[in-house]
């Protein structure tokens, strides 16, 4: 599956719809490292204590140079504590390198080909009266919600995640922390 095209094609997807990147804020802590605007995606989430199985499953993924990449992306990332709620047999079978590419899918539904910061999901929500339909990268199409300043995304499977930490500004693109994985339909 080429993971770019699918970039390219959620990019357009998403291309009528108003992306705003709040500059004014500093970017806030993640795992106990501050996270820099300048970094990329990988670099950033390397540095984070909370990402260390989201990293090795980029890693087992083959995804480290597309999530390096120009971008811009919206990835929700999933902390240590939300691959803690999958089996280790599940992921350890997930990180062997004869599943790279359904690990590829899962990991691509939590990215997507555009930079939208905490505000502009809120405004897309609101404009959709009350749910956004968000078309990732792996071809996965998650609804976004939010309650209070909780936003909320949900999978095909009706799993839901919440953004825990938003607005985290990368080089290539924005970081939203969420509690829970999602996963493609099954």
């Amino acid at each position: 599956m080429n993971y770019i095209a699918l970039a390219a094609t959620a990019a357009l997807t998403l291309s009528g719809a108003a992306f705003a990147q709040d500059t004014t804020t500093e970017n806030p802590m993640v795992g106990g490292a501050p996270m820099m605007a300048d970094m990329n995606i990988v670099e950033n989430a390397a540095n984070s204590a909370d990402h260390t199985t989201l990293v090795a499953a980029v890693q087992a993924a083959g995804l480290v140079e597309t999530l390096s990449g120009e971008g811009p992306f919206t990835v929700f990332a999933p902390t240590n504590d939300a691959f803690d709620m999958i089996s280790d047999e599940t992921l350890e079978q997930l990180m062997m390198p004869e599943n790279k590419a359904q690990l590829a899918q899962i990991l691509s539904c939590h990215v997507v080909a555009a930079d939208a910061d905490a505000m502009a999901i809120r405004g897309m929500i609101d404009d959709d009266g009350g749910t956004h339909p968000v078309p990732t990268v792996g071809g996965c199409t998650l609804q976004a919600t939010y309650e209070g300043d909780e936003i909320m995304l949900t999978d095909e499977n009706g799993r839901t995640a919440t953004v825990t930490i938003a607005n985290v500004q990368q080089s290539n693109g924005v970081i939203h922390v969420i509690d829970r994985v999602l996963l493609p339909q099954q």
